[in-house]
């Protein structure tokens, strides 16, 4: 019985959004713009990655071939020449441009709602809200209560919350409130207890997530944020890929942070790493035990959230160009029916404006060792790919989406 193996590349959009105007983002293109910002030699860095971007294990699956078809343009670097497996182009349908309608689309339910946002105004919480949280909470307080990037912000005030106990509450474009606290300092379980909290408060408001954001260190030189995130996250309103793939007795493998993203929902297996090659570590592992008629189902975090909401081009290019060459392991590691499937959930062009996702269309590169090569053409909804994933486990399809396999 085969198996499937999903790879979000969070973030990594290849432009071309029709509908992109209704975000401010004509224009934005992810892959595109690193490339040709490396191409200029503005992707270089010492110690870290120099010259045009390098990704030939994509581009032979297809990215430089569905990068050109999403946005008309080959990115330099790239042959555009695929030599294995089915390639095209995803199109969102779920309003918004966050983690939690990407993902919920991939895995074959598309959101069909407006989420709630926090207006970008200081404060930017509503205060019933806070003054529900504090007192629920029993806190002394809170600092932030704004719109800031989530390094920024614990720099900023991570001595003050260490002193005083109050935890930093801040949100962005997306519809999340976010919550830093010291590991040590604050404890890790009572953050984790208010973050609870918070998500009861925010919930009936639409706010799709609410994110615990641990940190150690002692200095705003030495702050840093650790692996142990959890997002707390409204639950899809239908049954997912993953609801389907649990029903009819499968493993399914979450990696990263795709069980918080689903509310653990359809998943037997739930295992966390910090870093994108620890990620993928994990994937390998999970290859290895997953048996016949599994799902494995892995976010790459970091391509978001440290380089695209921080604007670092060379710092994203470097990695990507390491997830490729680990490609090759992944490869090798399948069975003649297995499926991978690697795609986005949105983009984060680094040379955008501001620090928000961006509004594009996203590659789907597909490779079994059993399927054929081909185009699939740009798809018109991400659905598509957990229809795929359906048909290819023989699973039910669900309502939503068509496979292209």
């Amino acid at each position: 019985m085969p198996r499937a193996i999903l790879c979000v590349l969070d973030s990594f959009g290849i432009g071309g959004a029709p509908d992109a105007a209704d975000y401010g983002d004509i224009g934005a293109d992810t892959l595109l713009h690193i490339a040709e910002a490396c191409a200029a030699g503005q992707g270089d860095q010492p110690g870290l990655r120099h010259g045009p971007l390098s990704l030939p294990n994509l581009d032979a699956l297809g990215l430089g071939a569905a990068g050109r078809l999403s946005s008309g343009t080959l990115a330099p670097g790239l042959s555009g020449m695929p030599r294995g497996g089915r390639w095209g182009v995803g199109r969102e349908v779920s309003k918004g441009k966050d983690t939690p309608s990407g993902h919920w689309e991939i895995a074959g339910v598309p959101v069909p709602f407006d989420w709630g946002y926090f207006p970008n105004t200081e404060p930017c919480f509503p205060p019933t809200l806070i003054e529900a949280f504090i007192k629920e909470a029993k806190l002394p307080g809170i600092l932030g209560n704004k719109h800031a990037s989530g390094t920024t912000i614990i720099a900023e005030l991570g001595e003050e919350h260490i002193r005083t106990g109050r935890p930093i509450c801040y949100t962005s474009i997306d519809s999340v409130f976010q919550i830093a606290a010291h590991e040590s300092h604050f404890g890790l379980d009572r953050l984790y207890e208010i973050c609870e909290i918070a998500f009861r408060l925010t919930e009936p408001m639409m706010i799709g997530r609410v994110i615990a954001r641990p940190f150690v260190g002692e200095t705003p030189e030495t702050f840093k944020r650790t692996g142990n995130r959890r997002d707390f996250a409204i639950a899809p309103p239908e049954p997912t890929l993953l609801d389907r793939a649990k029903a009819a007795g499968r493993q399914v493998f979450a990696i990263g942070k795709i069980s918080d993203i689903y509310a653990t929902r359809g998943v037997t297996h739930k295992l966390k790493a910090n870093g994108n090659m620890r990620l993928f570590d994990k994937t390998l592992e999970a290859l290895e035990m997953a048996p016949d008629g599994a799902l494995i189902f892995t976010n790459f975090v970091e391509f978001d959230q440290e380089f695209g909401h921080r604007r670092d081009v060379p710092g994203y290019a470097a990695a990507l160009e390491d997830f490729d060459r680990r490609l090759p392991e992944l490869i090798a590691k399948m069975q003649s029916d297995d499926l991978l499937i690697l795609t986005a959930d949105h983009g984060n062009d680094p040379t955008w404006r501001g620090s928000d996702h961006t509004r594009e269309q996203v590659p789907i590169l597909s490779f079994s060792p059993s399927l054929s090569q081909g185009e699939v053409g740009i798809r018109p909804s991400l659905a598509d790919i957990g229809a795929s994933i359906a048909q290819w486990l023989g699973l039910d399809v669900g309502p939503h989406g068509r496979s292209f396999l």
